[in-house]
Protein backbone atom coordinates (compact mmCIF):
# COMPACT_ATOMS: atom_id res chain seq x y z
CA UNK A 1 0.00 0.00 0.00
CA UNK A 2 1.13 3.77 -0.99
CA UNK A 3 2.65 5.60 1.65
CA UNK A 4 0.82 8.57 1.70
CA UNK A 5 -2.37 6.59 0.87
CA UNK A 6 -2.30 5.19 4.62
CA UNK A 7 -0.96 8.62 6.03
CA UNK A 8 -4.46 9.84 3.98
CA UNK A 9 -6.00 7.63 5.79
CA UNK A 10 -4.80 7.83 9.32
CA UNK A 11 -5.03 11.98 8.81
CA UNK A 12 -8.87 11.20 7.43
CA UNK A 13 -9.05 9.51 11.57
CA UNK A 14 -7.53 12.75 12.97
CA UNK A 15 -4.64 11.01 14.03
CA UNK A 16 -2.38 13.77 15.81
CA UNK A 17 0.23 11.86 14.78
CA UNK A 18 -0.81 11.21 11.15
CA UNK A 19 -1.08 14.89 10.52
CA UNK A 20 1.94 15.86 12.21
CA UNK A 21 3.58 13.86 9.53
CA UNK A 22 2.15 15.09 6.94
CA UNK A 23 2.82 18.74 8.31
CA UNK A 24 6.29 17.77 8.23
CA UNK A 25 6.18 15.87 5.16
CA UNK A 26 5.15 18.86 2.84
CA UNK A 27 4.93 21.86 4.78
CA UNK A 28 8.51 23.25 3.21
CA UNK A 29 7.50 22.89 -0.40
CA UNK A 30 4.18 23.84 0.06
CA UNK A 31 5.66 26.72 2.16
CA UNK A 32 7.36 27.85 -1.08
CA UNK A 33 4.17 28.19 -2.78
CA UNK A 34 2.51 30.34 0.16
CA UNK A 35 5.69 32.92 -0.64
CA UNK A 36 5.11 33.46 -3.96
CA UNK A 37 1.39 34.55 -3.59
CA UNK A 38 2.59 36.78 -0.49
CA UNK A 39 3.77 39.86 0.17
CA UNK A 40 5.62 39.05 3.19
CA UNK A 41 6.85 36.00 5.63
CA UNK A 42 4.18 36.95 7.51
CA UNK A 43 1.37 36.76 5.17
CA UNK A 44 2.88 33.25 4.13
CA UNK A 45 2.77 31.46 7.31
CA UNK A 46 -0.87 32.91 7.61
CA UNK A 47 -1.73 31.46 4.19
CA UNK A 48 0.38 28.03 5.35
CA UNK A 49 -1.45 27.53 8.37
CA UNK A 50 -4.93 28.36 6.72
CA UNK A 51 -3.92 25.76 4.14
CA UNK A 52 -3.33 22.96 6.28
CA UNK A 53 -6.49 23.71 8.57
CA UNK A 54 -8.48 23.58 4.93
CA UNK A 55 -6.31 20.07 4.28
CA UNK A 56 -7.05 18.20 7.74
CA UNK A 57 -10.95 19.21 7.08
CA UNK A 58 -11.10 18.08 3.63
CA UNK A 59 -8.76 15.39 3.53
CA UNK A 60 -11.76 12.92 2.91
CA UNK A 61 -12.21 14.16 -0.31
CA UNK A 62 -8.59 13.34 -1.89
CA UNK A 63 -9.59 10.35 -3.91
CA UNK A 64 -6.18 9.77 -5.25
CA UNK A 65 -7.24 11.00 -8.59
CA UNK A 66 -3.46 12.80 -8.55
CA UNK A 67 -0.47 13.14 -6.29
CA UNK A 68 -0.99 14.08 -2.61
CA UNK A 69 1.51 16.80 -2.96
CA UNK A 70 -0.68 18.38 -6.09
CA UNK A 71 -4.24 18.22 -4.03
CA UNK A 72 -3.05 19.98 -0.93
CA UNK A 73 -0.90 22.30 -3.72
CA UNK A 74 -4.60 23.46 -5.33
CA UNK A 75 -5.91 24.30 -1.69
CA UNK A 76 -2.66 26.66 -0.67
CA UNK A 77 -3.48 28.44 -4.15
CA UNK A 78 -6.76 28.58 -3.37
CA UNK A 79 -6.36 29.71 0.00
CA UNK A 80 -3.56 32.18 -1.04
CA UNK A 81 -5.82 33.29 -3.66
CA UNK A 82 -9.31 33.66 -1.60
CA UNK A 83 -7.21 35.28 1.38
CA UNK A 84 -5.37 37.97 -1.67
CA UNK A 85 -9.13 38.65 -3.17
CA UNK A 86 -9.79 42.07 -1.05
CA UNK A 87 -6.10 43.58 -2.03
CA UNK A 88 -6.22 42.98 -5.70
CA UNK A 89 -9.73 44.86 -6.47
CA UNK A 90 -10.80 42.14 -8.86
CA UNK A 91 -13.99 39.83 -9.18
CA UNK A 92 -14.27 37.13 -7.40
CA UNK A 93 -11.47 34.34 -7.88
CA UNK A 94 -13.50 30.45 -8.61
CA UNK A 95 -11.70 27.61 -6.78
CA UNK A 96 -8.92 26.06 -8.33
CA UNK A 97 -10.49 22.46 -8.80
CA UNK A 98 -9.69 21.26 -12.56
CA UNK A 99 -5.92 22.57 -12.84
CA UNK A 100 -3.60 20.16 -14.83
CA UNK A 101 -0.51 18.68 -13.34
CA UNK A 102 2.06 20.20 -15.41
CA UNK A 103 5.56 18.43 -14.68
CA UNK A 104 8.44 21.02 -16.25
CA UNK A 105 11.64 22.45 -15.57
CA UNK A 106 9.58 25.80 -14.28
CA UNK A 107 9.73 23.96 -10.89
CA UNK A 108 13.41 24.48 -10.77
CA UNK A 109 12.88 28.70 -10.81
CA UNK A 110 12.07 28.16 -7.32
CA UNK A 111 15.65 26.53 -6.17
CA UNK A 112 17.16 28.77 -8.53
CA UNK A 113 18.20 32.27 -5.93
CA UNK A 114 14.95 31.55 -4.50
CA UNK A 115 15.46 34.40 -2.17
CA UNK A 116 16.17 37.27 -4.89
CA UNK A 117 13.86 35.93 -7.05
CA UNK A 118 11.10 35.77 -4.08
CA UNK A 119 11.86 39.31 -3.52
CA UNK A 120 11.37 40.63 -6.90
CA UNK A 121 8.32 38.74 -7.22
CA UNK A 122 6.77 40.11 -4.23
CA UNK A 123 7.54 43.36 -5.01
CA UNK A 124 5.30 43.20 -8.10
CA UNK A 125 1.96 45.30 -8.12
CA UNK A 126 -0.49 42.36 -6.46
CA UNK A 127 -2.14 41.61 -9.86
CA UNK A 128 0.74 41.06 -11.50
CA UNK A 129 1.92 38.88 -8.68
CA UNK A 130 -1.32 36.65 -8.85
CA UNK A 131 -0.72 36.42 -12.82
CA UNK A 132 2.94 35.98 -12.86
CA UNK A 133 3.03 32.87 -10.76
CA UNK A 134 -0.71 31.07 -12.34
CA UNK A 135 0.96 31.92 -16.23
CA UNK A 136 4.97 31.44 -15.19
CA UNK A 137 5.01 29.06 -12.53
CA UNK A 138 2.11 26.96 -12.30
CA UNK A 139 1.70 26.55 -15.96
CA UNK A 140 -2.03 28.25 -16.38
CA UNK A 141 -2.77 29.40 -19.88
CA UNK A 142 -3.99 32.97 -20.27
CA UNK A 143 -7.64 31.57 -21.15
CA UNK A 144 -7.68 29.85 -17.86
CA UNK A 145 -6.35 32.41 -15.91
CA UNK A 146 -8.88 34.42 -17.31
CA UNK A 147 -11.45 31.96 -16.54
CA UNK A 148 -10.16 31.57 -13.24
CA UNK A 149 -10.22 35.13 -11.98
CA UNK A 150 -13.34 36.44 -14.22
CA UNK A 151 -11.31 38.57 -16.20
CA UNK A 152 -10.89 39.31 -20.05
CA UNK A 153 -8.30 36.89 -21.38
CA UNK A 154 -6.40 39.96 -22.99
CA UNK A 155 -6.25 41.44 -19.01
CA UNK A 156 -4.08 38.29 -18.14
CA UNK A 157 -1.81 38.42 -21.14
CA UNK A 158 -1.32 42.34 -20.49
CA UNK A 159 -0.57 41.69 -17.03
CA UNK A 160 1.69 38.88 -17.36
CA UNK A 161 3.75 40.90 -19.46
CA UNK A 162 3.43 43.88 -17.21
CA UNK A 163 4.93 41.41 -14.60
CA UNK A 164 7.38 40.61 -16.84
CA UNK A 165 8.94 43.51 -17.77
CA UNK A 166 9.10 44.61 -14.13
CA UNK A 167 10.96 41.37 -13.53
CA UNK A 168 13.46 41.96 -16.39
CA UNK A 169 13.87 45.83 -15.17
CA UNK A 170 14.68 44.81 -11.46
CA UNK A 171 16.99 41.78 -12.39
CA UNK A 172 19.02 44.38 -15.27
CA UNK A 173 19.25 47.00 -11.94
CA UNK A 174 20.65 44.10 -10.03
CA UNK A 175 22.98 42.86 -13.07
CA UNK A 176 24.02 46.91 -13.49
CA UNK A 177 24.48 47.14 -9.47
CA UNK A 178 27.05 44.10 -9.68
CA UNK A 179 29.26 45.27 -12.60
CA UNK A 180 29.40 48.87 -11.35
CA UNK A 181 30.47 47.71 -8.00
CA UNK A 182 34.35 47.87 -7.86
CA UNK A 183 36.16 45.11 -7.12
CA UNK A 184 39.40 45.69 -5.09
CA UNK A 185 42.26 43.66 -6.28
CA UNK A 186 44.85 43.77 -3.28
CA UNK A 187 47.74 42.23 -5.07
CA UNK A 188 47.43 45.49 -7.58
CA UNK A 189 47.55 48.37 -4.96
CA UNK A 190 50.13 50.61 -4.40
CA UNK A 191 51.74 50.86 -0.46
Amino acid sequence: MDEHKVLVEECIKRDPKAQRRLYDLFASRLYAVCQRYTKSTLEAEDVLQESFIRIFNSIEKFRGESRLEYWMKRIVINTALNMQRSKLYMFPMAAVEDMKEIHSTQDTLASFRFEELLTMIRSLPAGCQVIFNLFAIEGYSHREIAELMNIKEGTSKSQYARARKLLQEMILKENRHLYETPIRNSSHTKE
